[in-house]
């Protein structure tokens, strides 16, 4: 069935069983249309369809239907549509940096499949309602300092509602397995009973560098990166360990612990000199790269106002970035860059 029409006002009869037919039933109500449905053939009165303008024929592999699609072909334009997915499932999905041409085709058809759509706010949900087809939306999406649902609770609505038989689509930024609790929501599934899967999803530790034009490798310069999380500052031990493995360091939602991380790494012995980019909101109208050195980063971020969600880049890659200032490559720690 084309989901693009516009069924505003007209009449469609929807035919299948009531879980099979619960997708077809939330596109075509979500389009504008007048729905009637029929549960089995016993509920077609063809005597009483003048009205209809649409006949949707979900294969729900209940028998009986073929005589009744029949005699409705014969008066009536019939599309058939796939039964909705088996209810009662989780299914995590990595949304990407953002961006809904970033979605992945697994996470689109798990997003119109959805009954309901649990989503975080660094996960694309501007148009998810376009997405979904009419599914159920609910924000639970944890902010600095603002946790309108605690994570027990997201993970208790998840099972709630699969229990109650619905596919629940548990929608995250980036990746579910870096740094989203997706394992969390998993085991919290798993020891529900509830069958659950992962979609991967592209990881902003990698997009996000690749938005300002920062290959996290690149031959002779970077053979390796570690992915770190900006929540809590890194201990001494840690910091010594990254400036002694070498490669770049790519540091997520880094901006709150900034200072004590690059610190850190100056107090472990890595150079002053050594590039760093912050990259704000990547793929957003409002990206944004701030580009300095170890030594002059702190105050270019503070200057530069720097905010949440960003990725900081640590490594000599930065220096092959869109935003680098090509005087700091003579005069490294010179000048600060900042580019919209």
């Amino acid at each position: 069935m084309n989901l693009d029409l516009d069924l505003t006002g007209t009449t469609v009869l929807i035919l299948g069983t009531a879980h099979s037919a619960r997708r077809a039933l939330r596109r075509c109500t979500h389009a504008g249309a007048v729905v009637r449905t029929a549960h089995t053939p016993a509920d077609v009165d063809l005597t009483s369809l003048d009205d209809v303008r649409l006949v949707v024929a979900v294969d729900d592999c209940q028998g009986g239907w073929d005589e009744v699609l029949v005699r409705l072909r014969r008066t009536h334009l019939v599309v058939r549509e796939d039964a909705a997915a088996p209810g009662g499932q989780v299914i995590l999905v990595g949304g990407g940096p953002g961006q809904d041409e970033l979605l992945t085709v697994a996470a689109r058809k798990a997003l119109a499949d959805a009954d309901v759509v649990l989503y975080d706010r660094l996960a694309p949900h501007e148009n998810l309602a376009e997405l979904t087809h009419g599914a159920e939306l609910v924000d639970v999406g944890k902010r600095p300092g603002h946790h309108a649902i605690t994570q027990r609770g997201i993970e208790e609505l998840m099972v709630d509602r699969a229990r109650a038989g619905e596919t629940v689509v548990r929608l995250k930024g980036g990746d579910p397995y870096v740094f989203g609790r997706g394992s969390e929501e998993v085991a919290a599934a798993r020891e529900a009973g509830i069958p659950v899967r992962v979609i991967p999803g592209i990881t902003s530790a990698v997009s996000v560098p690749a938005a300002a034009g920062i290959p996290v490798t690149h031959r002779e310069v970077s053979r390796l990166f570690t992915v770190v999380s900006g929540h809590v500052p890194l201990t001494a031990s840690e910091c010594e360990h990254l400036a002694g493995l070498g490669g770049t360091i790519v540091v997520l939602m880094g901006i709150g612990t900034m200072h004590q991380t690059l610190a850190g790494l100056r107090r472990a012995g890595m150079t002053t000199e050594m590039p760093v980019a912050v990259v704000e909101r990547g793929y957003s109208m409002n990206q944004r790269t701030t580009c300095s050195t170890l030594g002059e980063a702190t105050s270019a971020a503070t200057l530069a106002a720097c905010s949440n969600p960003a990725v900081l880049v640590i490594g000599e890659v930065v220096r092959l970035g869109h935003d680098w200032p090509r005087e700091l490559t003579e005069l490294a720690g010179a000048s600060l860059g900042v580019s919209g």
